[in-house]
This record gives structure tokens, C-alpha cells and sequence, in this order.
């Protein structure tokens, strides 16, 4: 390497080194930036082997030096780089707007799901929110399942172990944890106290002549009920003496609103349905949403609330009731549904569950489910799926969340880790072929790629050459080479591959194609699960020293996390049919 090019890579490195320990704050490493100093300097790439001993002296002085240094040698050697960092940094923290009339340590916000069932994606966003706004005002971050309907949105029992689950899996830790089930005498005191204040009537006329005479703006008969029948009535509903539908409780509002919604709405009902909670499974008499989340998030200390456009009318029927308590209503803040790409299943819940009831989906962590266990086993980060959500902002609109959003996230945090491997696929339009690598006596044994090409001191692979296993459309037509990668070029004469030479300037200079390869005889026989469907394939052998939950990259096909070894038969649509010696996830290119 003369003068004037090692010059080239010194002043490249710095740049690349201060660059890389102001945004990730902290010292640089030579494998981070090597990457990205090769891919933009195509000059230095015929040098790569003496490329690394003149980076390492540069970045060691880098690390040597204080923030306010990095900041001042940055803005003199690469003022453009620096711009690009406070841009960054400028746009990661006006992401989210901030909360209307929020104090740093005084923010409290509350997720509160309904535990039907595991979260799908769409339901990513609201921990991703609300968890960056608890760390950007030092708040405090509620969940709270709103489980007080055990008829229509009945709580499964796995769900709330689940839903938790997937919040630690997102990056957050709740600090509380609350279930309406467990407060019905809470709700119960605030009823009895609201007919004490004349905010609410008992009323047993049926549903469909309640909304006639409210369509109509007409009050109900009960609506004037003393307040001595009022309680006693209500003790009658806590009692379980009615039967279902056969008596409410109606927050007294304003009969003749212009919305109907808000007219004189139900805030208890009778059940007949137990509830699956032990705890629960004796009560009868149960609050409606719109009352009992109304009060928690009163009692819980919630500033600010985030809902769906759709929900408006919630905090309008809330409100009467923060009236009669005078009570101080907190922010509210609506955004859009989220929609999404790439799945063909509905973001939905109860649909979800179906398809999984009718042995369509093999569970909630199956690819082809649009749900956080899928994408978690898929070996996706939840971090990825965080920066994707709150990336939408705040938007009243829909919004559209595509996965190729939340796969660039990941592949930022995944690839720096994630050592690489050769998977050919067997698929039915390009299966896979075996040829016998002919040669002379001088083609090495076996292909020596390297685990990671950003990070040598990881080492290289072992694949035994001999008989190997190549995708069909990877096959050049007879007489014409194909390089495979980590052991040379080949010639392919129709029933075999000829070793020619090692020499890697033809790959430099274009004039062949690199290709993956496996041998026949080692080769880990693979299914890898997809969100479009299983594909079948053969991966190298050094596969098998990866521990499982593993996220690596199969060359030229994708990040996968490495989910079993020796699978056995399962009654998994599509699944592993038993002579699997390893199944993978596919998460994306």
C-alpha cells in the first residue's frame, strides 16, 4: 500500500470512527466501521487484507479521546458527517410529539388491554408509546386489563402472563400491574356514591325500548327514580337477584344531546356468564368499560390518555361522571388505526384465535400470524418493532405500518451479530442439484468463507468440498464458471463442477458470479418456516455448533432465527414431517 492511499484510509477511518462513537455513544470498534468503510471506498477493497492494521492505530486514538474532542476533530475532518449526526438526532427525539401539559416526572399513562388473547401486532404501539413517552418524562407506565366483560371479549387465562410477556419483549417493564376483575367492589362504592349525588338511576326497561325512547330524546320512566329506590335496587343488582339484561344501572346525563351515545349510557349490567377468574366467577353485576376504566384512571393518578379515533365518545360519557365527582379530566390524545402489509389474516384478535381454533395456524407464534409471539420467534427484535411504531407519530388518520419498516429496523440491530452461513433451497421450481467438484490434485478440500466479513478475528467456516449441493438457477449453462464462494471457481461441464483456480480478481472484475453451496453428505437437511410458506433446503454443517434461539444469515437469502435441531414429527399445518435435522424462522432479507 503506497503513501498516498494509506493516507486515503487513515483519513476515511477517522471519519468513519468519530462518526461511529458519537452515535452510538461510546468507543468505536474497528468491526463496526469496516463494513461501511470498504462499501463506500471501492479502492480500498483490493487491499482488505492490510486494511485492517491501519484502521486499528486510528480507531484506538478515537477512543482515546472525550465527546466534546470527538465533536470538534468530527466538524473539522468531516463537517457533513456531523451534520448528519444532529439531523439524526434531531429527528429520533421529535419522533413523537410532546404530551400536552406534561411535567417531567408526573406523566402516568396506562396500557389497558383486554386480555382475549395475545397481542397481535397493531397492539405494539401502544407499549412502544407509552413507553417512550415514561422515558422521555421520567413517568410512570400502567397496565391495567380492562377484563370486565366475561360474555362478548371473555379474558382468556393465558392472555395476561402472555400480554406481559410481550411488553418485556418490546424493552418495557409496567410499574403496576392492575386487573379490573379483582376491583368490583371499587366500582361498586363510586356507583352507590354517584346515585347519592342524583348521577345515575336504576333502570329495567328492555334494551330496545330504552333506544326508542332515547332515539326520540325522551327520558326513561325510571329516569326519576328517589335515590333510596335508586341504591336499593343497585344492592339488588350486586346481589345477583336479576336476571341477565334485566335491570341497569344509567349514568343520568343529558337526554336530549345532540349525540345519542351519550344519552343516559349503561354503566353496570347483569351477567349471567362466570367470569374464568376464580376470584371474579361469583359476580353478576359488572361495570361497563366506559365506567370502570373511567374510574381507574382517576384512582391510578393517569395524566394523559392515548385512544382510538374511534373512542372519542368515550371520554365525553366519562366526563359526566368526573362532573358529578368534580373530578379533573385527564389529556387525551387519539391517533388512527394501525394497518398492515405483507399478512393476509386480520389484524384481529378474535380472528387470530379462529384460524388457530381450525388448525389453519399452527399457534400464536405461527409465521404466517400477524401476532408479536410470531415476529418474536421469527427473531425479530422487539426494539426493531418499537422504532417502526413510533415512527407512525400520532396521526389521527389510519396509518399504514409496513414490515419492510419494522425489517430495516432489525437489520440494523441483527447484522452486526449475526454470522453468516450457506443455505440452498429445494424448491419445486428451482430445486436443488448435486454435482461432484472434478479436479486436479490442487483444489483444496474445503471452502473456508468467513463467519462474519466484517469481523475476521470471528474466523472462518469449514465446508467440505467433494459432492456439493447447489441451487439449479445458480448453475451457469455448460462450459461457463461460477465461483463458489469461500473455495473458488468452478466450470460446470454437465455433470460435474471442475476446479480451476482460487484466483479471486474474476470476481473482482465481474466476470463470473458467486454462489452458495452446502456438501452432500454433512449438510443439515432444513424447513424453513415463512410467512408465504415453508421452504425446504440444506444447510452447511457448521450450522450445527449454532445454539438455538440464534439469530443468524443465511447468505443470499435472509436473516433466520434457529429455532430446532432434530425436529420431531408435529401436527403443525405444513410443519416438520420428523427427518428434520433443523428447522429455522425466517425473518427477512
Amino acid at each position: 500500500m503506497d503513501d498516498e492511499l494509506r493516507e486515503r484510509v487513515e483519513a476515511a477511518a477517522e471519519a468513519a470512527a468519530l462518526f461511529n462513537a458519537l452515535k452510538h455513544d461510546g468507543d468505536p470498534d474497528v468491526g463496526a466501521i469496516m463494513g461501511p468503510l470498504m462499501g463506500e471506498n471501492p479502492a480500498f477493497r483490493p487491499h482488505g487484507d492490510a486494511i485492517p492494521g491501519v484502521v486499528a492505530p486510528v480507531v484506538n486514538d478515537v477512543a482515546g479521546m472525550a465527546e466534546s474532542e470527538r465533536r470538534e476533530r468530527l466538524a473539522a475532518v468531516a463537517p457533513e458527517r456531523l451534520a448528519e449526526l444532529d439531523a439524526d438526532d434531531e429527528a429520533d427525539e421529535h419522533v413523537l410529539p410532546d404530551l400536552p401539559n406534561a411535567e417531567e416526572g408526573a406523566v402516568v399513562m396506562r396500557a389497558a388491554p383486554n386480555p382475549n388473547g395475545p397481542w397481535h401486532i397493531g397492539h405494539a404501539r401502544m407499549p412502544a408509546v407509552i413507553g417512550t413517552y415514561k422515558e422521555r418524562y421520567d413517568g410512570a407506565f400502567i397496565c391495567r386489563f380492562d377484563d370486565t366483560d366475561p360474555e362478548t371479549k371473555r379474558p382468556d387465562l393465558d392472555a395476561y402472563d402472555a400480554i406481559l410477556e410481550d411488553i418485556e419483549y418490546l424493552g418495557f417493564e409496567p410499574d403496576r400491574v392492575i386487573r379490573a376483575s379483582d376491583r368490583l367492589e371499587t366500582y361498586y362504592d363510586h356507583a352507590r356514591e354517584l346515585i347519592d349525588r342524583g348521577g345515575a338511576y336504576t333502570c329495567d326497561l328492555p334494551a330496545a325500548e330504552f333506544s326508542e325512547l332515547k332515539n326520540a330524546g325522551e327520558p326513561s320512566p325510571n329516569r326519576n327514580t328517589d335515590p333510596d329506590t335508586v341504591r336499593e335496587e343497585f344492592e339488588a343488582m350486586v346481589d345477583g337477584e336479576y336476571d341477565a339484561g334485566g335491570m341497569t344501572l344509567r349514568v343520568k346525563t343529558d337526554i336530549e344531546h345532540p349525540n345519542p351515545a351519550l344519552r343516559d349510557w349503561v354503566a353496570f349490567r347483569m351477567i349471567d356468564t362466570p367470569h374464568p377468574r376464580e376470584t371474579a366467577a361469583d359476580y353478576r353485576c359488572w361495570p361497563m368499560l366506559d365506567f370502570q376504566s373511567g374510574i381507574d384512571d382517576h384512582l391510578t393518578g393517569v395524566t394523559h390518555i392515548i385512544r382510538g379515533i374511534d373512542l372519542q365518545d368515550s371520554a365525553k360519557r366519562q366526563r359526566f361522571v368526573y362532573d358529578y365527582f368534580d373530578w379533573e379530566y385527564p389529556e387525551v390524545l387519539h391517533w388512527g388505526h394501525v394497518q398492515l402489509d405483507e399478512y393476509d389474516v386480520d389484524l384481529s384478535t378474535s380472528t387470530i384465535k379462529a384460524l388457530i381454533d381450525a388448525g389453519e395456524l399452527a399457534g400464536w407464534d405461527d409465521p404466517h400470524a400477524p401476532t408479536i409471539r410470531s415476529v418474536r420467534r421469527r427473531g425479530i427484535r422487539g426494539a426493531a418493532l418499537v422504532d417502526s411504531m413510533t415512527e407512525l407519530g400520532m396521526s389521527t388518520s389510519d396509518v399504514d405500518l409496513a414490515m419492510s419498516s419494522v425489517y430495516a429496523n432489525n437489520r440494523d440491530r441483527v447484522d452486526d451479530d449475526a454470522n453468516r452461513y450457506f443455505l440452498v433451497r429445494d424448491r419445486e421450481d428451482d430445486p436443488a442439484v448435486e454435482l461432484p467438484v472434478v479436479d486436479d490434485a490442487s483444489a483444496p478440500d474445503a471452502g473456508h468463507p468467513p463467519r462474519h466479513p466484517d469481523h475476521p478475528d470471528r474466523g472462518d467456516r469449514t465446508i467440505p468440498a467433494g459432492r456439493v449441493v447447489v441451487e439449479s438457477s445458480d448453475l451457469p449453462p455448460a462450459g461457463e464458471r461460477v465461483w463458489l464462494k469461500g473455495f473458488g471457481c468452478v466450470r460446470h461441464d454437465g455433470d460435474a463442477l471442475a476446479f480451476l483456480d482460487a484466483d479471486i480478481n474474476v470476481v473482482r472484475e465481474g466476470d463470473v458470479n458467486v454462489v452458495h453451496w452446502v456438501p452432500v453428505d454433512e449438510s443439515l437437511r432444513t424447513l424453513l418456516r415463512t410467512v408465504e410458506g415453508n421452504v425446504r433446503g440444506y444447510a452447511e454443517p457448521a450450522v450445527a455448533a449454532v445454539d438455538v434461539d440464534t439469530v443468524v444469515q443465511f447468505e443470499r437469502v435472509g436473516f433466520v432465527r434457529l429455532d430446532t435441531f432434530d425436529a420431531a414429527a408435529t401436527d403443525e399445518p405444513d410443519g416438520p414431517d420428523g427427518d428434520e435435522d433443523l428447522v429455522a424462522y425466517y425473518a427477512h432479507p
